[in-house]
């Protein structure tokens, strides 16, 4: 046996980890942090820890599909060549159009934004990175004169005061999360305050947690500035060296007094100027955002307000003190080093700047520069609906789920004359719409280079062979790009000839004029950028080891090397709830990512949230009548959206919030965008995410139930249902709002069983059912007019098992073990399975009493952190009733 490590970096978040992939005979069998990766020290999530539950090769495309038949990739290839060849011809170069992913490497990114935009001619190449960190982008860009992250994740242990805002850090990046609570705990005088409408998980480390007010963050945020101003808590030294626009931000913000901010906020003045006493008066300051302030119709002068106030106090370019975006994917920023977005040049140069444009089509020796700005993804989509895009070739990503008003993505693909999908799963939402797929390579097949929120270049490393007949993405591309007849282009041997050209053009006339330069790579041999180690950019002659801080001299990259103040003039979100609407907020949960088509394939990833739930408010539900795990309808424009309530104090009573992962591969009317408007930010084109009005009303179901089985199995058409994948069978929920559920309906379904048992009621609404082949048990069904009570983990392992007698298969119809201390309840802590009834039970028995004690007994909380606010309310609830008893 032979056995290895290869260093390489998850495929997640943009916390960018340090994966060590544990070989044996050449199988991944495991996976833990990397001790020497600055982003991570050896820690991994929970989706991080389980990336060897996710390659094996179930499910993978395999072959590329021509009209969903399978074909080569010759004739694939000389298809999709003569069909772009001939609408460009037709129609020009805008009806062609790329859109592509921040799962992608930064490689890939680079061929495809060459060809498109240096070769085809146009700048119709977007991202789903533009739904994640667009705004950030352009508030980057206003106020520092190019998109650069000014701090890093050090800065969090060398802080006064920590301010999330828009971002539940503990469950989106957990990592960062478990790094600034264990800053709390060296530092106990480490203030953090989280803003945010709903009571998050990362509360639970939080000093001052301020509910605003849906969309009025840059209301908040201008309420600070007039506050420093007022009272006089203004570096003046650095405003008058190195910030313009003093005089403007001064009377945009004039009439935002705290009375005013709490009232635009909902908020108190005492919380208000708690927060802004804390502000003012602690030197060192990070203010952590994300989706909460990018994913707005304002979300660039949000982002800005920010800004404007670390530019007021100087509290920028110094450890501790940064404005920090947090990007979602894990190579955002690597997409926005080579522009790959439609606003962009390749290397941060700009379109709006000539020079710029000749200067990357000289170095390319492009045939047919692109002049102006493409499309972005909102309007990308818009052009394919009404035929103006003719052709679009879609890479690793699904936006028949994550776009907004998803259902007219749908539609705008069906009516499409060329589609393209490139991907690692054969079926997806998106892929169903395709003409052409091609096989991608997926995480521990592709290699090249992503970059983190913090500017780190880290290699992901591919070690496994591709299946089938796979290709990377910028294998792909470049095969294309031949048949256009640009093979002297794109005739690269593999990823490090991409990187050196890519590395070369940051520096190509750059003369410390644009923050993007690792042109110091450049010369790198394959086997120096086989062994590269991760380096935060720049990498060049002036930081040939890197630079941790940017503005740390005080030197912007504007014309006069100025900082820009900007003047916001807040505004709430476009469209605001009719009576008898609420606003809904869509966001990410613990242990999923995106639409699933990755941590879908973990039967751990879904156990702790196993199914699509909508969090809403005590005095919500009580005025629609919905009890607690009660079945809800969301709607709107004609759509719906159908889960399972989870009543709860910690959203406002003017909110609810969903998951946005599900999809139709995992729930009949689960799509959380296809209820979201497709309005936009009008300077980045982030759409509008967190504010959609709906109407909520409870479902009404005939029956409902759980059917788990190992086999085959396809809802009818008038169930709704929710699909989860265990690791030995699969479980589905299943609902009825017509009829009853019956014996010769199962028998039906599963007409391969050879024997059953059964209990039902005399009016039909109550049905237990067991299905056997080969005295192995195959088909639990449990069904009544309210979701039976069911131990999940109890029930699959007793799938596959051997039962003979009658009175061992009739036990099986109760759902639960005959001893209930054997019940272990749903999970809590996915890295070492442990239940919710598991950890009640130690508490209640005193075996433990805190966070720690628990760890120290059932390891719960204890590798990626992401459950200990979970640990602690349990904690806190059973002592208290315990009290009280």
């Amino acid at each position: 046996m032979t056995s290895s490590i290869v260093k390489t970096t998850c495929p997640y978040c943009g916390v960018g980890c340090g994966v060590d992939a544990k070989l044996e005979n050449g199988n991944l069998i495991a996976v833990s942090g990397t001790t020497d990766h600055p982003a991570n020290y050896g820690k991994l999530c929970v989706k991080g820890s389980s990336l060897h539950e996710t390659v094996d090769h179930e499910g993978r495309m395999l072959t590329p599909m021509l009209h969903g038949q399978p074909t080569d990739w010759d004739t694939s290839l000389a298809y999709v060549s003569d069909k772009i060849k001939a609408i460009v011809a037709e129609h020009g170069p805008d009806a062609f159009a790329f859109y592509v992913s921040g799962q992608i490497l930064t490689e890939d990114y680079y061929v495809a934004n060459k060809l498109i935009k240096g070769f085809i001619g146009t700048a119709n190449i977007d991202t789903n990175s533009r739904l994640c960190m667009a705004s950030a982008v352009v508030a980057h860009k206003r106020a520092f004169g190019t998109d650069t992250v000014p701090g890093n994740y050090d800065d969090l242990n060398h802080a006064d005061l920590v301010i999330l805002t828009g971002s539940n850090l503990a469950w989106a990046h957990p990592i960062v999360y478990q790094r600034l609570a264990n800053a709390k705990k060296q530092n106990p005088s480490l203030q953090v305050v989280v803003i945010d409408p709903r009571k998050t998980a990362s509360c639970d480390i939080a000093d001052l947690h301020l509910p605003l007010k849906p969309g009025s963050d840059a209301f908040l945020f201008n309420g600070l500035a007039h506050h420093l101003i007022a009272h006089n808590k203004l570096d003046d030294s650095f405003l008058a060296n190195h910030c313009n626009g003093l005089e403007a931000i001064q009377q945009a913000v004039i009439n935002q007094t705290s009375e005013q901010t709490a009232q635009d906020c909902d908020l108190t003045e005492d919380q208000i100027n708690h927060f802004y006493s804390l502000f003012a008066n602690n030197e060192r300051v990070v203010t952590l955002f994300s989706q909460g302030i990018n994913q707005s119709s304002s979300g660039v002068d949000k982002g800005n307000a920010i800004i404007n106030c670390h530019l007021l106090t100087g509290k920028i370019g110094k450890p501790g003190s940064a404005p920090f975006s947090i990007t979602g994917q894990p190579n955002a920023m690597g997409g926005r080093e080579v522009g790959g977005l439609a606003n962009q040049l390749a290397a941060h140069m700009d379109f709006k700047k000539p020079e710029h444009i000749d200067r990357v089509a000289r170095f390319w020796n492009a045939t047919n520069m692109a002049k102006n700005e493409g499309l972005k993804a909102v309007d990308m989509f818009d052009a394919v609906a009404d035929g103006r895009i003719k052709a679009i070739w879609i890479m690793a990503t699904n936006p028949v789920v994550s776009m907004p008003d998803a259902d007219r993505i749908k539609a705008a693909l069906q009516s499409c004359d060329l589609v393209i999908v490139s991907d690692s799963q054969a079926m997806t939402d998106t892929s169903q719409y395709a003409d052409v797929c091609f096989p991608a390579t997926t995480w521990a097949e592709k290699d090249g280079t992503v970059t983190n929120s913090e500017r780190f270049i880290s290699r992901q490393r591919g070690y496994l062979l591709p299946p089938g007949d796979a290709k990377h993405d910028w294998q792909a591309i470049c095969e294309v790009a031949k048949r256009l007849g640009f093979e002297e282009a794109f005739n690269y041997e593999n990823s490090a000839d991409i990187f050196r050209e890519h590395a070369a053009l940051s520096g190509f006339e750059n003369d410390d004029e644009r923050d993007f330069d690792i042109s110091l790579l450049s010369q790198i041999s394959n086997a120096e950028y086989h062994n590269l180690t991760p380096i935060q950019w720049p990498v060049n002659t002036r930081h040939p080891n890197g630079r941790s801080r940017f503005f740390d001299d005080g030197r912007f990259y504007t014309a006069d090397k100025k900082a820009n103040l900007i003047a916001v003039q807040p505004r709430l979100p476009t469209y605001t709830p009719n009576s008898g609407q609420v606003t809904l907020n869509t966001g990410r949960i613990r242990d999923q990512w995106h639409t699933m088509t990755r941590t879908g394939k973990s039967a751990r990833l879904l156990e702790h949230i196993a199914s699509p739930t909508v969090q809403i408010h005590p005095e919500t539900a009580r005025q629609q009548a919905i009890a607690n795990n009660a079945l809800v309808k969301l709607s709107d424009r004609g759509i719906s959206y159908i889960a399972r309530a989870e009543i709860t104090e910690s959203v406002r009573a003017d909110s609810l919030f969903i998951p946005m992962h599900w999809n139709d591969m995992f729930a009949s009317h689960a799509r959380a965008n296809s209820l979201v408007r497709p309005i936009s930010d009008a300077l980045s084109g982030q759409p509008e995410f967190k504010h959609s009005p709906v109407t909520i009303t409870p479902l009404v179901a005939q029956w409902q139930g759980w059917l788990m089985t190992n086999e085959t199995f396809t809802p009818d058409s008038d169930l709704e249902w929710f699909r989860t994948p265990l690791a030995n069978c699969t479980l589905w929920e299943l609902i009825s709002e017509q009829r009853l559920p019956d014996m010769a309906w199962l028998r039906t379904q599963f007409s391969d069983m050879d024997d059953w048992v059964h209990l039902q009621d005399t009016e039909g609404r109550y049905l237990s059912a067991a299905g056997f082949k080969n005295n192995r048990l195959c088909v639990v069904l449990m069904s009544e007019p309210d979701l039976p009570e069911m131990d999940r983990n109890w029930l699959k392992a007793q799938i596959g098992t051997e039962f003979e007698t009658k009175s061992d298969r009739l036990r099986l119809l109760a759902g639960v073990p005959a001893d209930p201390a054997s019940q272990t309840g749903r999970t809590v802590c996915s890295c070492y399975q442990v239940g919710e009834q598991t950890i009640i039970n130690a508490i209640i028995n005193g075996e433990a009493d805190s966070v720690e004690s628990l760890g120290a007994l059932l390891k719960c909380g204890t590798n990626c952190g992401s459950c200990i606010p979970e640990l602690r309310a349990l904690t806190l609830e059973h002592q208290a009733k315990e009290t009280a008893a």
